[in-house]
């Protein structure tokens, strides 16, 4: 899939205001699935948390030949075709990226975050410098072998 540049207002047009951290909804974009919503979503970011999502999205864009894309609770989230793998969402001084089953990468991202469920755990990336591209990647295609999908319980292998 070929990727557009992501164009939007600059800070202070979008609209709303960017929380410090997670209390429900990070932001009102309206759950949707498709491309055209997580790239209607980018676009609503301020600098510098634009610039860093429109590089996650084309990060797993190359990591994950199946990509699916969605908004849900005012997130950009990403996934496969057997369910959804992380989350990314832009708050108050960073984007947050958010592995839905992160305390089973390895190695384990280092922040837990808040009222994303136990197993959640990403890390904060307040400039494109901050972002590790090669351990980003690491962590998009190990999710991807174990992608969460609601009201199916995962096989353990013995």
């Amino acid at each position: 899939m070929t990727r557009a540049p992501v164009a939007g207002p600059t800070q202070g047009e979008a609209g709303f205001q960017l929380l410090v951290s997670m209390t429900g909804k990070a932001s009102p974009a309206k759950t949707a699935e498709g491309d055209k919503p997580v790239f209607a979503y980018i676009a609503t970011l301020p600098q510098p948390q634009r610039g860093i999502a429109e590089r996650v999205d084309a990060l797993a864009a190359g990591a994950l030949p199946e990509l699916r894309h969605a908004v849900k609770w005012g997130m950009a989230y990403y996934g496969v075709t057997d369910g959804w793998c992380f989350a990314s969402g832009a708050f108050v001084g960073h984007l947050k990226l958010m592995f839905i089953r992160g305390n089973e990468l390895e190695p384990e991202p280092p922040v837990t975050p808040t009222g994303m469920g136990k197993a959640t755990r990403g890390v904060d990336i307040s400039t494109l410098d901050d972002l590790d591209e090669r351990q980003i990647v690491s962590w998009m295609k190990q999710a991807a072998d174990k992608p969460f999908s609601a009201g199916k319980k995962r096989l353990q292998a013995d």
